[in-house]
């Protein structure tokens, strides 16, 4: 059974970092596309990342220069390293995997097969 379990979520002052890990089970990682997503309350689930099978990324524009998304296949993790955090980045963040090899398609949530159950961040002032 496939399973997707994020961790490192907590609290941190604005401009600070967080590392979110996701870990993978039930199938090898390397076979599928990743991304990260968030929602915040009362807001729509939003793609922050995606990594496709070639370690092309893609990123949203509102954590561009901010964020990086990285795969460790040898491990079956999916990371997200945040930096110069903001408020707006409180959310809860979720990690997907989704069989797909096109990279166009890493920022669109249709295209995931399997979630994890998030992790929440809580960005202060």
């Amino acid at each position: 059974q496939v399973q997707l379990v994020e961790s490192g979520g907590g609290s941190v002052q604005a401009g600070g970092s967080l590392l979110l890990s996701c870990a993978v089970s039930g199938y090898t990682s390397n076979r599928y596309s990743m991304g990260w997503f968030r929602q915040a309350p009362g807001k729509e689930r939003e793609a922050v990342a995606g990594i496709d099978t070639a370690s092309n990324t893609v990123y949203a524009d509102s954590v561009k220069g901010r964020f990086t998304i990285s795969r460790d296949n040898a491990k079956n993790t999916l990371y997200l390293q945040m930096s110069s955090l903001k408020l707006e980045d409180t959310a809860m963040y979720y990690c997907a995997a989704g069989s797909f090899f096109y990279s166009g398609w890493l920022l669109l949530e249709q295209m995931y097969n399997y979630w994890g159950q998030g992790t929440q961040v809580a960005v202060s002032s």
